[in-house]
């Protein structure tokens, strides 16, 4: 329930730039219409919605931060508006909750990098996601690596 709540996460992240929909507006939707919604092709899953919830509402209240943190782990050549709405998305979705820091920071990256391969199954964009998040994870969460 927590990876459907991550993709949910990322999608409505690109739903709310690319559509230009507000929070609140997509935030209802996927109440609505995806957390165990019934469609021909059969169910969505049920999703955990506080998970979705606190992802969405921190990559939005904490976006400059986010957004900082991963062109800090980008090169100077490819800042965030650069890459792909959808990564951005996706790094929206991660860094909030690499920032909220309730979750180890390589389960966080493990589910992330899953969603990147689902989104991108033939392109090398799941490294490139684990190798920015692992930078941001070790900026947000540095005792999570001490030794």
């Amino acid at each position: 329930m927590k990876s459907a709540a991550r993709l949910y996460a990322v999608q409505a992240l690109f739903q709310m730039e690319a559509g230009d929909t507000t929070l609140d507006e997509v935030h209802e939707q996927f109440l609505d219409h995806r957390f165990g919604a019934e469609v021909e092709e059969g169910a969505f899953v049920r999703g955990n919605v506080n998970l979705f919830e606190t992802l969405i509402f921190e990559a939005v209240n904490n976006q400059a931060k986010i957004d900082q943190m991963t062109d800090r782990a980008l090169v100077a050549k490819w800042p965030i508006e650069r890459i792909d709405s959808t990564l951005r998305a996706l790094f929206r979705a991660a860094g909030a909750e690499l920032v909220v820091g309730k979750t180890p920071p390589k389960v966080a990256i493990s589910e992330f990098v899953d969603i990147a391969k689902a989104f991108f199954p033939d392109g090398r964009e799941a490294g490139f996601v684990n190798a920015v998040l692992d930078h941001m994870a070790h900026e947000t969460q540095p005792e999570a690596f001490a030794e």
